[in-house]
């Protein structure tokens, strides 16, 4: 990038999800914003002002993380929609399993900050597919009655976005399955 940006000049007080609300904290420049319109119209952005404040330039290590880029419109032929086959081996809505003793429980779509690289970007998201609490419960039924899941990992979106108790009745639950013997987070809280 050739701008200089002087983002540690602005404060931040809410989660920045528009182009306009990065150019006026000085996380992207004015001049890209024709060209990302069509990104932010497909994907969702949101920076906390935690995160603003570690991001010196767009193009630094944490930038890029999260700051929206035109290099993201371009597709390659061989780029696939779902790069690592999550809709081949998701028997429910929030569940992915993929491997015969783990499984993905993906027990909400929504993110603090959303990754610029995240393969999961289409699903993922307020104008993502809506996990209910259903969707939830018919997921753990499922690692309920297939023995050979010993290990549950709570992905998404990011389930630290879920309310204390919601997350709470989750874990007793997966807790009181015998044969689950490890629960990991995949989290950026």
């Amino acid at each position: 990038m050739t701008q200089t940006l002087t983002q540690n000049i602005v404060k931040i007080d809410k989660t920045l999800r528009t182009l306009d609300g990065l150019i006026q904290a000085d996380l992207l420049p004015s001049s890209d914003t024709a060209e990302l319109e069509k990104l932010s119209d497909r994907y969702c952005i949101a920076v906390t002002p935690d995160m603003a404040a570690l991001i010196k330039d767009p193009d630094d290590v944490i930038g890029k993380q999260f700051i929206p880029s035109v290099k993201e419109l371009k597709i390659l032929p061989q780029e696939l929609q779902d790069p690592i086959g999550d809709y081949a081996h998701t028997p429910l809505k929030a569940l992915v399993h993929r491997h015969k003793n783990r499984v993905l429980l993906k027990p909400t779509n929504v993110c603090a900050v959303y990754c610029r690289f995240c393969f999961r970007r289409e699903m993922i998201g307020p104008e993502g597919d809506t996990i209910t609490q259903d969707d939830v419960s018919q997921a753990l039924d499922y690692i309920e009655h297939h023995t050979e899941i010993n290990e549950v990992i709570l992905t998404g979106g990011d389930p630290l976005m879920l309310s204390a108790e919601r997350l709470t009745r989750m874990m007793q639950r997966l807790q009181s399955i015998p044969h689950i013997r490890w629960i990991r987070f995949h989290t950026r809280i």
